[in-house]
């Protein structure tokens, strides 16, 4: 890990992605969030450099291409991305998610505020608990 933490997030909703952003901006400014629109887009982005990974994956569970549980299966057998935590960033509260995602390897799950402060809020706390 830097001294500036990376955070990537990997949603296929573009307006998602940028509210992720913009909540990363206002927890510190000088975070730098890397997104990616699917899995596969991700995984690509991912083992393109090795040398310049994220400190924290958030991952949507419902997605095009490869979703995040197929996402999170792979990232968990690459020996250069297995110990990235990896938080489940969706809309989806139902029990079994939480339960399969856990079972994957997911560090935390976390359910989409609607709210940008709320959101904020959950981000900090959660990477406060893995720093």
């Amino acid at each position: 890990m830097t001294d500036i933490p990376t955070f990537m997030i990997v949603d296929d909703d573009a307006d998602d992605r940028e509210f992720f952003c913009e909540a990363i901006n206002e927890i510190n400014p000088l975070f730098k969030c890397l997104t990616a629109c699917n899995g596969e887009d991700a995984l690509i982005k991912l083992r393109g450099n090795t040398k310049l990974l994220p400190d924290f994956i958030f991952l949507d569970l419902n997605m095009e291409r490869m979703d995040g549980r197929k996402c999170l299966a792979e990232l968990k057998k690459d020996r250069h991305l297995k110990n990235i935590p990896v938080i489940i960033l969706t809309t989806s509260t139902a029990q079994s998610d939480i339960e399969e995602t856990k079972l994957l390897g997911a560090s935390y799950y976390l359910t989409k505020p609607s709210e940008y402060q709320k959101l904020s809020r959950e981000i900090a706390l959660v990477i406060t608990r893995n720093l």
